[in-house]
């Protein structure tokens, strides 16, 4: 089994608010810290009543405050949002406080509505085909200060924070490959592209400083449980909310409910399909044969899971259940403890 990591979304569910979700977030960081998974990542996502991490390198703060080794990362930050020394000194002041456990993944989606992402001030320093010139630009900014350096990030000169380029197209690919950095797929969401943005990028891919070969890991929806009965019934909030969002009706996380496919009309089946297809829900023999298939499958050299549940102790029972179901993380574990 590949390294196995953990995408948050810091979900905000029905009845609760946004200071529960981030408790909760840094409670299921100790988890999985103890269940040895390499990487806690939160995402920036504006406008969305249900996701709490927007303000994505406070969320971080919250979190590595709270953890003792698991690396801590942006997965990601939107960085047409932002101007690149603001990220630099953001993330520069996170690695100096947590030496050696910080990194940032970057993507050039508004990770919003249009109208939202105007209310983030995004077009004043331009939009996405700007994304791999600020993406060299904030490198430049963890690089030692040289003499007479007009800006610097302070903190962030000199800590070599480690770059990962986002992408749910073909285009994240071939910015990482051109700039040699590690690629990060957001076939958790948007499989559709996947295989052949995996293409691109191994083909292409050019050597740096950071990284020497390619490396590409991949988001999977992974929903476990005792049960793929009960497993299904969790899922259904993830799907209630995915439809909900792109159907124009965000709301918070809403609870599951029994047999929530057989509602669906085929219009609401193909968005799920469209956004799901990659998703592995079920009992823990179904999971281990799911990741295996899907990591044999993509060639992945890891894979970040991620799981929208409602009931938080249900969320860490299924990260735990990927951790039963895979001896790498078991091994992880033991060398931790």
């Amino acid at each position: 089994m590949v390294p196995l990591s953990v995408l948050d979304l810091s979900p905000i569910i029905e009845g609760s608010d946004a200071g529960q979700a981030l408790r909760n977030s840094l409670d299921l960081a100790r988890h999985v810290e103890a269940l040895g998974y390499r990487r806690f990542w939160m995402a920036e996502h504006h406008n969305l009543p249900g996701i709490a991490s927007a303000a994505t390198a406070v969320a971080l703060a919250h979190v590595a405050a709270g953890t003792r080794h698991i690396r801590i990362g942006a997965g990601g930050i939107m960085l047409p949002n932002h101007a690149p020394l603001l990220i630099a000194e953001q993330f520069g002041t996170l690695a100096a406080l947590h030496p050696g456990r910080v990194e940032l993944g970057l993507g050039r989606a508004p990770g919003s509505d249009q109208v939202t992402a105007r209310a983030v001030r995004r077009a004043l320093l331009g939009g996405a085909e700007n994304f791999p010139r600020e993406v060299v630009e904030l490198i430049s900014y963890f690089e030692p200060a040289e003499p007479g350096q007009a800006v610097q990030a302070v903190p962030g000169a000199g800590l070599k924070v480690p770059i990962w380029i986002l992408g749910s197209s073909t285009y994240g690919a071939q910015v990482a490959a051109y700039l040699g950095l590690p690629f990060a797929f957001a076939s958790h969401f948007a499989p559709a592209m996947m295989t052949q943005a995996i293409t691109i990028y191994r083909e292409r891919f050019r050597p740096s400083a950071q990284l020497s070969t390619p490396h590409i890991m991949l988001g999977v929806t992974v929903v476990a449980a005792e049960s793929d009965r009960e497993a299904r019934f969790l899922f259904s909030s993830l799907q209630q909310a995915m439809l909900n969002n792109r159907i124009g009706r965000p709301g918070r996380v809403p609870p599951p409910v029994e047999d929530f496919e057989s509602q669906l009309d085929s219009y609401a089946r193909a968005i799920l399909e469209d956004g799901l297809s990659c998703a592995i829900v079920g009992g823990p023999n179904t999971v281990r044969r799911g990741l295996d298939d899907f990591a044999r499958r993509t060639g992945a050299d890891e894979l970040m899971v991620t799981a929208n549940i409602f009931d938080h102790q249900k969320r860490k029972r299924s990260f735990e259940i990927v951790a039963e179901v895979s001896g790498e993380m078991k091994e992880a574990a033991r060398c931790v403890s």
